[in-house]
């Protein structure tokens, strides 16, 4: 007989935690699913002639427990009836009228799991609700035009040309995807090659460089940030330190952390290039790491509430909070500095105060070094060669009440 599994309360449901498929019970084969995101959708394992079907119900918390169990118990009546419960499907799917929204929603929904985290997610039905849907989001994917999408992109192709082209992307991946499930046919008309190209408008503005602080002004602030208080000011000063982007800080963990190397081995799922980093730690570094709390129940270096990671907007706020009282820190044409900004204040230092290398600059930065001939021959990272220079900028930054 198969194992009988304790029905789960939606509070229960709501505590689920780890990956994998979790049985709640009520309905046989009923599964809340989490994946290695954490994004977790309602899935029904069930057989019918001869074969083992997994039938998606949903995601969670938009489907909740008692939708998904009304759901099941659907199916499962269904297949005891002898209704085969994906042909019905498949019967059902081909009534409805595709239009633009529902093949985004579907696409979103499909693709969700495979995304880094869920600001992606967030990202999609924000510029698709904001740009699209209003101009075509009722319209049968079928009849979206080349006129259509200029429609949504051409007001702001200059002035949010990122954004916009952001838009774009999102736009020919979904009717991309609607002609591989046949509800359009023909050419993509949000495709930029020989189609948009020639439409937009090709001067848009260069975004502006994020703020930077001043070359001068380092020591000043790095003495002004050891002293400040919480997580978010010691996160941005560990950042100043290793060069690293904010978000590869706000998510360091101890595990990543050899401190008898001194060294900070960030695993690729956490970098912009998916390429595993390796810093060298400077003393400055390994002093404050040393001085850091470990929290029960986290491995997190630097927790926010909750035992979770903090946001960047956190360490947005603790510039906000230094120029509260008077604008102090600011780039040279008086904009008040951003946390990513500070690896451009590393690049001006190496640049114009020290004789190493760009290409220890570019690997210290974890950019690309060389065209793709040349990386597929050069390899190594050089790293015990920036380990000397991250330990001058340590220094450098480190340096309290000196003249500069």
């Amino acid at each position: 007989m198969p194992k009988v599994v304790k029905p789960l309360s939606a509070i229960e449901v709501k505590r689920l935690s780890g990956s994998g498929m979790h049985a709640v019970g009520t309905v046989s084969g009923l599964h809340l699913n989490i994946s290695q995101t954490n994004t977790t959708s309602w899935v029904l394992r069930k057989k019918y002639a001869g074969r083992r079907h997994e039938i998606g119900l949903g995601a969670y918390p938009e489907v909740g427990l008692a939708l998904a169990i009304s759901r099941a118990r659907e199916i499962t009546d269904d297949i005891y009836k002898g209704v085969d419960p994906i042909a019905k499907r498949k019967e059902a799917r081909a009534t409805i009228v595709w239009t633009f929204k529902r093949c985004a929603v579907e696409y979103i929904e499909s693709f969700a799991p495979k995304w880094k985290n869920d600001k992606t997610r967030q990202a999609w039905e924000s510029t698709l609700s904001t740009y699209c849907y209003p101009i075509f989001g009722q319209k049968p994917v079928k009849d979206i035009t080349v006129n259509d999408v200029t429609t949504v992109l051409k007001p702001d192709w200059v002035s949010k040309h990122v954004t916009m082209s952001r838009v774009r992307q999102r736009i020919e991946k979904v009717l991309g995807w609607a002609t591989a499930m046949g509800y359009r046919i023909g050419n993509n008309p949000a495709a930029l090659k020989d189609n948009l190209q020639d439409l937009l408008p090709s001067n848009f503005i260069k975004p502006e460089p994020h703020p930077a602080l001043q070359k001068r002004d380092v020591q000043a602030f790095a003495s002004a940030l050891s002293t400040a208080e919480g997580q978010g000011a010691k996160c941005l000063y560990f950042a100043m330190l290793t060069a690293c982007r904010s978000g590869e800080a706000r998510g360091a963990t101890w595990s990543e952390i050899n401190l008898e190397a001194a060294e900070w081995r960030i695993p690729a799922t956490r970098m912009k290039k998916k390429v595993e980093h390796l810093i060298p730690l400077s003393d400055s570094a390994m002093t404050l790491l040393k001085s850091l709390v470990k929290f029960k129940g986290t491995d997190l270096i630097f927790v926010g509430n909750e035992n979770r990671q903090i946001s960047d907007m956190t360490l947005l706020a603790v510039i906000k909070r230094m120029n509260k009282t008077k604008l102090i820190w600011v780039d040279n044409t008086g904009r008040p500095i951003v946390p990513h900004g500070l690896r451009s204040t590393f690049a001006t230092w190496l640049q114009e105060s020290t004789n190493y290398p760009t290409e220890l600059r570019e690997h210290a930065l974890a950019h690309s070094v060389g065209n793709a001939v040349t990386q597929s021959y050069e390899r190594g990272t050089q790293f015990e060669k920036r380990r000397q220079m991250m330990e001058d900028w340590g220094k450098f930054v480190s340096i309290k009440d000196r003249d500069v």
